[in-house]
């Protein structure tokens, strides 16, 4: 990673910092501390089909996709639509909102504004290696004012 200036950034190829988190793998590409709080950028990369997280709401900031491989249904306040590679999701704050994958190798981008969500990576990470149950997700959820509204399903811990 390389600084310049007043807040500019370059990340090279292989600097993104990995969250391993077993079924799906977040690469992160910029945070709170890198973007002045302004969004954060992940890559997710989920290794099989039907993999997902529980239908969730996002209360203090936006979420956008961009389909970079493979191909996710998503389902947004009730609708569901498929997104091949190429494909650009937006869901405000507050709307419910899920994914499911639908081919091994899958890849997007997910942004969020105002920057949000990576330490719920890095803990999501930890809760699974010590046998995360529902309730600590929850509590999890809540600290990234992140409200779970649907079941979670049982590839996701």
């Amino acid at each position: 990673m390389t600084r310049i200036g007043q807040g500019g950034l370059v990340l090279l190829p292989g600097e993104a910092r990995a969250i391993d988190l077993g079924g799906f793998d977040v690469l992160v590409h910029a945070d709170a501390t890198a973007s002045d709080g302004q969004f954060s950028l992940i890559e997710t990369g989920e290794g099989s089909p039907g993999g997902g997280p529980p239908l969730h709401v996002h209360r203090d900031c936006a979420e956008s996709f961009f389909v970079l491989a493979g191909r996710y249904t998503m389902y947004l306040d009730g609708r569901e639509v498929e997104c091949p590679a190429g494909s650009f999701i937006y869901v405000p704050r507050g709307m419910e909102h899920t994914f499911k994958t639908l081919e091994a190798g899958s890849r997007k981008l997910n942004l969020y504004t105002p920057a949000g969500m990576v330490g719920y990576f890095d803990e999501l990470a930890a809760g699974i290696a010590v046998g995360m149950g529902e309730a600590e997700l929850s509590e999890l959820a809540a600290r990234y004012e992140m409200e779970i509204v649907g079941p979670v399903p049982d590839d996701y811990l």
